[in-house]
């Protein structure tokens, strides 16, 4: 009777192919009570495959166990983790969580999930130097006070200069450079006009001349308006005119 039941659960449709096979042999016929061959014989070995399959079916519920927290940490755990019996359903629960996320990730493109969202901030604290999460709409504002101060800088510049406005902020530095080039040498022949030379020693010797001149020279004015009592430099002649 026991093996009549086998039989007929082998004999199912929904049986897999491979747990049926009909016998071979006349030493390998194993007779039913109806006389019918059985082909069991090549159970043990399918029933050893399925428990090592079974084993591996936790290691891979694990697997992906760990994958859902990776891709869906937000999604509750399974209650039936815990326990010893692993299904093919709740593999495919996971799988189905992921690729539900995945799509709705794809639909909803412009809305950008947690994980995301968590790691833009925190890359806005290192970029920033933000310690705390308190801190980064206080430097989000800074941040941004600081970028329009700089844009406006830069288009002013940029009309100053007449730059076209898409010229980078290279080019800007390297045309104030230049005019600040143009206004030292201005200054450096300005000076040499005033001083009547073009040689730098003579500059240096007119400068030392003028500091060996200047002071005694300063003394003597200041000693004259305490003489003549008189405050301007001016009434130094008619004072002195009017002295003969």
């Amino acid at each position: 009777k026991v093996l009549s039941h086998i039989d007929a659960i082998l004999r199912s449709p929904r049986a897999p192919p491979l747990i049926y096979r009909r016998s071979k042999g006349p030493a390998q016929n194993h007779v039913k009570e109806n006389g019918q061959e059985c082909g069991f014989e090549h159970l043990p070995l399918t029933i050893e495959m399925w428990a090592d399959q079974l084993m591996a079916l936790k290691d891979l519920h694990r697997s992906l166990r760990k994958l859902s927290l990776e891709l869906v940490p937000w999604h509750a755990a399974d209650p039936q983790d815990s326990r010893e019996s692993v299904r093919v359903e709740d593999l495919q629960f996971i799988v189905d969580a992921i690729l539900e996320e995945i799509e709705n990730k794809d639909k909803n493109s412009q809305t950008p999930s947690l994980p995301t969202l968590l790691a833009m901030v925190s890359h806005f604290q290192k970029l920033f130097d933000v310690n705390s999460l308190n801190g980064v709409y206080p430097r989000m504002n800074e941040v941004y006070t600081r970028l329009g101060e700089m844009s406006n800088a830069m288009r002013n510049l940029h009309e100053l200069l007449e730059l076209d406005s898409s010229a980078p902020p290279t080019v800007v530095v390297d045309t104030v450079g230049k005019l600040c080039d143009i206004i030292n040498e201005q200054v450096t022949e300005q000076v040499q006009r005033l001083l009547g030379t073009q040689d730098i020693h003579s500059i240096i010797n007119k400068l030392e001349e003028h500091e060996c001149f200047f002071p005694p020279f300063q003394a003597l004015i200041q000693d004259l308006l305490c003489l003549l009592e008189i405050s301007n430099l001016d009434d130094i002649l008619p004072t002195v005119q009017n002295l003969k």
